[in-house]
């Protein structure tokens, strides 16, 4: 009887949504299970009910019910930038009321999203909104598919809260994906910008320093003593004999080689 017994304790999922793909992902939290690719399907649009779309399709060829799930979005489809909290500032009312006066002067009007952010008083801090439509697109998913959304974060934000115990004091943190470089740019430890720009084809060493100078003139800051990149990002970036300008460490990428980006995107943040 027990033989064909099986169990979804100790599983759960994880969706990475990009404008143009999804992908569905089951990980463990048994060592010896590796993640599993499940499926992913072409968006035929970024707006939120394409997606929304796309996502029915994918979910409706597995069963989800009952199990927790996160789902990552491509930095794509939210908005980021860093907040300076106003002097005095004592209330989280008075955090919100920064963060969305930079929203406003960044992207315009901030009708149709929502904010979050790493809330501090005491010093800058990373903020993120997502477009309430496509949100509310993920809630129905769950309800009709009975899954537990527990999770839904922009990729920038997964990647940095996985790497931030082993970021050091001084260096920048940087994430690829889909031929485009995100990077934050510290000042110490104070978090002072958040880049983003597309990688040229063979973009080499050469590139990245160059590309980071420019990127540390732009927000007033000396060039970083070291970049911390994940994702797949070029080999050559790593550190090496002769290199002087500034350390680039390559977080390993355990990621399976031949997945699709929007199933390495589903896997961004997760724990080790």
């Amino acid at each position: 009887m027990l033989n064909g017994f099986k169990s979804s304790f100790g599983q759960s999922l994880r969706i990475g949504i990009a404008p143009d793909a999804l992908a569905l992902v089951r990980t463990s939290i048994w060592p010896h299970e590796r993640a599993r690719l499940l499926g992913q399907v072409a968006a035929t649009g970024a707006d939120p009910v394409s997606l929304g779309a796309a996502l029915g399709m994918l979910l409706g060829e597995h069963d989800v019910a009952g199990l927790p799930a996160t789902v990552v979005l491509a930095d794509d489809l939210a908005r980021l930038w860093q907040v300076t909290p106003p002097e005095g500032a004592t209330r989280l009312a008075d955090l919100e009321a920064a963060a969305m006066l930079r929203f406003q002067s960044l992207f315009g009007g901030a009708a149709g999203w929502t904010i979050s952010a790493d809330w501090d008083a005491a010093r800058p801090f990373l903020a993120a909104a997502l477009p309430l439509s496509l949100l509310e697109q993920l809630t129905t998913a769950a309800s009709s598919q009975r899954f537990k959304l527990v999770e839904i974060v922009p990729q920038f934000v997964a990647a940095l809260n996985q790497h931030r115990r082993v970021r050091r004091t001084g260096a920048w943190f940087g994430v690829v994906h889909g031929g485009v470089l995100s990077i934050a740019a510290f000042d110490g430890d104070l978090l002072a910008a958040v880049r983003t720009a597309p990688i040229p084809p063979g973009a080499d060493r050469d590139w990245l320093e160059g590309h980071v100078a420019r990127e540390a003139l732009r927000v007033g800051l000396s060039r970083p003593e070291r970049l911390q990149v994940c994702g797949p990002a070029p080999k050559g970036w790593a550190s090496s004999a002769g290199r002087l300008k500034f350390a680039c460490t390559l977080f390993e990428d355990e990621t399976d080689p031949l997945w699709p980006d929007c199933a390495r995107l589903a896997l961004t943040g997760r724990a080790p």
